[in-house]
């Protein structure tokens, strides 16, 4: 990828940075909103279908599930759609559909509809969206910005993602504290609806993507970005590795909330504390993330990033003084967490032919995100056959083994990762 993907013609100075590009500030705005909206619902759905519909372990662990099953049912093709369809306009349509989803359930419950058969519906339309949405933002952003920019900007995008982390499930304790969990979806949809606003008053004209041989079918595109990441050393196993993390770590949070409230007996404001505490570490690490990639290089960063996000979730399960272990094992999660994201998303966007970006996105996304659902189901079966603090504990015990993954790869030679894939 080159810097001719970007069709902005004022180039940014370097004093004040990414601060001075305005459109980069409306996107970053609006990413910040949405997953301020979006890190509520993580806590506001399973509160909602705990405290108002009274659903079992399992039935909570199958929301999570179903925010995440489309990267598996449509992953792959909407891949291929993003490298054929204008971006910013797609981003524009998941926001109003996200929206819309979310609106409906305070509507319903005002109406006394409302079941755990509408969450579902809702969480899997949500995240249906939220595959577009994703695919066309890794995409877009290089179209901002010039390649030198991308860790600048991906590193800022992360630390206002994760410290969602923390406002969101504050947020959505409090509002479900004070008026109920069903109120805070309302606040979700206000967020998506803001969210597109911003993105329409972007003034970079984003070129028209290009496809080499216009007769190819979907099929074709979709097994040409497949064999770009199976093929490629890089590629191949940070994919593996983060959908083996996935499992671990979404495992765990699956069934935290459940954890928290019924055998912990936690009020629902403490618990969207603990959860925000958790969080802390990403925003730490997202800050860090790029400072340490320049410091020890990038490949060694992302064994860092891995080294603090495995071993330390054994303290999730730990017993301790109260819940001083959890939240601590939490903070070292976030904190490796968010320095692998950088760096590996900033990797991606430059070291990927533009053309075959959104493909090669979703191809890492379809084991990374599509390990997700898998992972909520399993951890929701086994809390509900053995215990809810069971489920955490085999959870935590196999995340805390998973960057032994990264050590099979290349990336234990080198200190940095490379620019360009070897056959360019």
């Amino acid at each position: 990828m080159t810097s001719a993907t970007r069709t902005d013609p004022s180039p940014v100075r370097p004093t004040g940075g990414l601060l001075r590009h305005r459109d980069f500030r409306l996107l970053w705005a609006g990413q910040t909103v949405s997953s301020i909206g979006s890190n509520v619902t993580t806590v506001a759905l399973p509160l909602v279908a705990v405290a108002v519909l009274d659903a079992s372990t399992f039935q909570v662990a199958v929301l999570t599930a179903a925010a995440w099953l489309p990267w598996l049912l449509i992953g792959l093709p909407a891949g291929a759609w993003v490298d054929r369809l204008p971006r910013r306009p797609l981003m524009v349509v998941c926001d109003l559909l996200c929206a819309l989803a979310f609106l409906s359930v305070p509507v319903t419950a005002a109406l006394g509809r409302l079941t755990v058969e509408q969450l579902l519906l809702v969480a899997l339309g949500a995240g249906t969206a939220r595959v577009f949405f994703e695919t066309a933002d890794q995409v877009y952003l290089p179209v901002l910005l010039r390649p030198e920019q991308l860790p600048e900007g991906n590193a800022k995008l992360q630390a206002t993602q994760t410290a969602s982390y923390v406002v969101g499930p504050g947020i959505a304790g409090l509002i479900a504290q004070l008026t109920g969990a069903v109120a805070a979806l309302l606040l979700d949809a206000l967020t998506f609806l803001l969210s597109a606003v911003l993105l329409l008053r972007i003034r970079t004209a984003e070129p028209r993507p290009t496809r080499r041989d216009r007769s190819r079918s979907l099929r074709r595109d979709i097994a040409e970005g497949l064999r770009f990441v199976a093929r490629d050393p890089y590629l191949r196993v940070l994919t593996v590795y983060g959908a083996a993390s996935n499992i671990g770590l979404t495992g765990y949070q699956a069934v935290l909330v459940v954890f928290l409230v019924r055998e912990l007996r936690l009020a629902p404001g403490l618990v969207g504390v603990l959860v925000g505490v958790m969080s802390v570490g990403g925003i730490i690490g997202a800050l860090l993330a790029t400072a340490l990639a320049r410091r020890c290089g990038t490949a060694r960063a992302m064994l860092i990033g891995a080294a603090l996000t495995g071993p330390p979730a054994l303290l999730m399960a730990a017993p301790g003084v109260g819940l001083v272990w959890p939240a601590l094992g939490g903070v070292l999660i976030g904190l490796g967490v968010a320095i692998g994201n950088v760096v590996k998303g900033a990797f991606r966007q430059t070291y990927t032919p533009h053309h075959l970006l959104g493909r090669v996105t979703v191809s890492m996304h379809l084991l990374n995100f599509g390990a997700i659902p898998l992972a909520a189901v399993l951890a929701g079966a086994l809390g509900a056959r053995y215990g809810v603090g069971t489920a955490i504990s085999v959870m935590t015990a196999w995340l805390a083994i998973t960057p032994l993954i990264l050590l099979i790869g290349p990336l234990r030679w080198r200190r940095d990762l490379p620019a360009a894939p070897a056959a360019s």
